[in-house]
This record gives structure tokens, sequence and C-alpha cells, in this order.
């Protein structure tokens, strides 16, 4: 390693961790070390940098999995032994939720669902059913799953995204103004899955709260990174519902929740019909289960929620503010490193002071998003991911796309397909990977006619898998 390398290490990533607790960290994480191959047929450590996509599970999961198997069973009805467990560990991992995003048993319900997507859609359908009021206030910065659940019933107006790259509370005040009376729920991101940026969501909550409004954060980005309270101490800042998802909390098996206040839940009907959600159901008559049953229709899903109780409980015992702290420190690295770069921007929050999760995106001038991922995933083993990321108003908003380009290209798969490249990193990668990142990255970048000759047979069309 060079001792350019080193002096920048040294300015930019004062440890908040020793290399011993750094590596017991990396310890807790299946497949950090595995070796894949390359396209020159080389096998290397390979490096993960899409971890807000999906995360690699703990090893506790596994472990978890394994102990309970024997003991799994039939939930919820079964007298047996094994039922009976089954039972209280489903029942169990409910209250470990709450406590881990600060709510209350006595005030919250937690809603077991597959994914975040199945979540929102879930509290649409609620929502549509309990209120006739018309709107959805949610952000340009959105995924589309806390987007596109919401049209299904309502009309969705969308708060501004201010240029630190949060949601404007002004925007959202003029908005809650103009609507009052008519608006269902603020629903916006805790944290940007494109930029990183953290969202003042307490802020948004009190706000909300102060025109008759209830706030649901979709907290997928947010909750592998810091720690969030449901209950506050001004109670004006509570958040009302809460969902997030496993497959990014280091338990990707499947499991996700929806979290809400009891009593918004009683009055609704499930959306999946069937077994579990009914007390009884006769050719005359159907008289629904309480919440949260009536909302989980079928078989539920035990191993995936073993697999998120003992995640939980690990990023419990390794500390969430010390993540936090850890990945910052991480994440300025990356960004400092990166901006050395010639012909790199970033699309970050405005600045390193800001709040962010530490994930961000950019572009390479002269260079397809598509072709850096690809050539970093085939010949320096570094996974990212490319393209628009679910958050497509966001990112044509960023690259100052208007709808008729975006029209143009939609029309013409021949025409490759704007987006940006996305590195997010955990508390479990490295600083020397970072380094490998940026060495690649600066290899790829003074190589453009070469790796923009090697992928021009490659298709970057608006169809393709790019988006």
């Amino acid at each position: 390693m060079s001792r350019t390398i080193i002096s920048l290490r040294k300015f930019f990533a004062p440890m908040v961790v020793s290399k011993k607790q750094h590596k017991k960290w990396r310890d807790l994480i299946v497949g950090v070390d595995e070796k894949i191959p390359l396209a020159d047929g080389r096998f290397i450590k390979g490096i993960h940098f899409d971890n807000a996509a999906t995360t690699p599970p703990f090893k506790s999961v596994l472990k978890a999995i394994t102990q309970f198997a024997p003991w799994y069973s039939s939930v919820g009805r079964g007298q047996g032994y094994k039922s009976v467990r089954s039972t209280e560990i489903v029942e169990g991992t409910r209250l470990n939720v709450l406590h881990f995003v600060g709510g209350k048993d006595d005030e919250h319900t937690v809603i077991f669902t597959k994914n975040s997507t199945e979540s929102v859609n879930l509290l649409s359908h609620i929502l549509h059913q309990t209120t006739n009021k018309r709107y959805i206030l949610a952000s340009e910065m959105e995924h589309i799953s806390n987007d596109l659940p919401w049209r299904n019933h309502f009309e969705v107006e969308y708060i501004a995204v201010n240029k630190e790259g949060q949601i404007s509370l002004e925007d959202l005040r003029v908005k809650l103004r103009a609507l009052q009376g008519q608006v269902a729920l603020v629903s916006i991101t805790g944290a940007s899955n494109v930029t990183g940026s953290i969202n003042p969501v307490y802020a948004a909550a009190e706000l909300s709260h102060q025109y008759g409004v209830q706030i649901h954060v979709d907290a997928a980005q947010f909750i592998p990174h810091e720690s969030i309270q449901m209950m506050r101490l001004n109670p004006a800042e509570n958040i009302d519902f809460l969902s997030f998802t496993g497959h990014k909390l280091y338990a990707p098996f499947g499991t996700a929740v929806l979290i809400g206040r009891q009593g918004a839940l009683h009055e609704a009907g499930p959306l999946l019909k069937g077994g579990g959600t009914a007390r009884i159901a006769l050719k005359s008559f159907v008289q629904w289960n309480e919440a949260p049953e009536r909302f989980e229709g079928g078989t539920p899903n035990v191993m995936g929620i073993v697999a998120l109780n003992a995640a939980i409980r690990t990023l419990q015992q390794i500390n969430m503010e010390t993540i936090f702290e850890y990945e910052k420190e991480i994440m300025n690295y990356a960004r400092n490193r990166l901006r050395t770069i010639d012909g790199l921007h970033l699309f970050s929050a405005s600045n390193d002071n800001l709040p962010q999760v530490s994930l961000f995106s950019f572009t390479i001038d002269g260079l397809h998003h598509q072709d850096i991922a690809q050539s970093l995933a085939t010949e320096f083993g570094i996974s990212v991911r490319s393209g628009f990321f679910c958050a497509y108003s966001y990112v044509q908003k960023l690259l100052q796309l208007s709808d008729k380009r975006i029209d143009e290209i939609r029309q013409d798969a021949s025409i490759p397909s704007p987006g940006l490249v996305r590195i997010s990193l955990s508390f479990y990668n490295t600083f020397a990977e970072v380094d490998q990142l940026a060495e690649a990255l600066q290899h790829i970048a003074c190589n453009r006619e070469y790796y923009t000759k090697k992928y021009e047979d490659v298709p970057k069309g608006i169809c393709g898998r790019s988006i």
C-alpha cells in the first residue's frame, strides 16, 4: 500500500473501533471472505458494496434457525409442545421488534409481512377502509414501494426535496395547509436509497400532527444504520406507522414488519383473506380475528421471524450508535477518496456535516453507469448497483432529465438509459476495501475508451436490467 493511501487514512479515518474489534464484527457476517471468479478466470475475495439492496446474513441468524429447526411447528392453535414453542418465538419477536424501535406493546401492534413492499400495500389497504380522506403526502425521493401502493386508493402529492437533499419541511407545511382536512397520511422514507440523506422524520411528525395527520416512516434504508424511536419524549414527534424489512437487516429470509397503533388497525378487514384471518367463517357470516392475526393470512414464516429476532439481538449487542459512528467515518473516507478521481460526480448529502446513512451514488464523465458497475464486478470483484434504484422520479430530478427525454428513452431501446452507480457500505466493510474501490475506479476513469468499447454491445435501454 502506498504512503499516500496510508496518510489519507490517518487524515480522513480516525477509527472509532480498533482493528481487533472490527475483525470481530466481520466474523459475525456470512461470506465476507468468500472468493469469487473474475472475467479473466482468477478468484479473489469479493467486496460487497450493495448492502442497500440486500445485506448478507449474520452467522447468529443461521445458528438461530438451525437451533430452532427441531422445534418448528404450527403457530397459534396447536397444543403440542413444538407448536407452543413456535408460537412463543413469534410473539416474543413482536416484543423485541417493538423494543428495537422504541414502541410499546400496550400501544402498538407488529404485523409480519413478506417485505416492505407488502407492508406499505397493507397500510394503504387499511387506510382505504378506515378513512374517506383523499390525499397521501409522499416525497420526491421515495422508492416506488412507498409510492405505487398509495396510488391504488389515493391521490399522491409529492413533498419537494430541498437543496440539502432532505424533504422540505416548508413544502410539507404548505401542502398540509392547502389540503387541510383531506390528507390521510404523510408517508416518507427515513433515508434516501439514492443519496443516503437522512430525513428530519421527527420534525415532519410534529408538523403533520399539528394538522391532525398521521405519519408513516419507511425505515428500510434507515434502520440498519441508526436507532429509531417511535415514542418520543415530545409526544408530538411520535411516529404512528413504521415499516422495515429483514433482508436489509442481516436476516434475508423473507420477513418484514408493519407497526402501527392498535386502535388504527381494528376497523379494517384483511388484505389477504384466508387461514388465520378469521375467528369463524360460515356460509352466511364471517368474523375476523383481531390484529395482528387478521392481517397475517396463511401459515406464518416462522423461520424468517426467528431470523429477524436473531438479527435484532445481534445489532443490539454491537450497539447501533457505535455502528452509526463507524459507518459515518468509513463513508466520509470513501467520499473523500472518490472526490480525487477526475470526472467523478458524487450524489450525496449536500455537505459532510448533514445526517446521512452510509450510501451515496456517483457518475463518471464519459462512462455509462452500467459499464462502471459491470467493470467493478467482473474485473475487480466489487459488487455495486447501477440504474435508478426504483427511485425513478428522484434520479430523474438529480440528473435533470425532462419527462420528454425520459419518454424518448423509454420508447427507443437503442438510447442508453441514464442512471447512477451506488455504493452502500456496512459496519463490516473495511477502509482497505474502500481503497480497492477507489483504485479500481481510478483505473476505470483513466481508461474510459477501453471500457466503453468493451461493453458497447451490452444492451443499455431503459427496459434493460440496468434499471
